[in-house]
C-alpha cells in the first residue's frame, strides 16, 4: 500500500443476510478505510466489523 497510514485486515459481515468480506483497508486517525459501500443485499448500514 502507498501513502500513510497502517494496512489491516478487515472482516465485514452484514447482519441481515449473513455474507462475508475481507478486505484489506487502510487504518488512519483511528478510522478504517476500505472502500466497502454495501452488501450484495443493498444492505448499507448493519455490519459487524473485526480488525485483524
Amino acid at each position: 500500500m502507498t501513502g500513510t497510514g497502517t494496512g489491516v485486515k478487515v472482516i465485514i459481515r452484514c447482519k441481515q443476510c449473513g455474507e462475508r468480506f475481507i478486505l484489506k483497508g487502510r487504518k488512519e486517525k483511528g478510522k478504517i478505510e476500505t472502500g466497502f459501500r454495501q452488501c450484495i443485499c443493498s444492505n448499507q448500514h448493519d455490519f459487524e466489523i473485526e480488525e485483524q
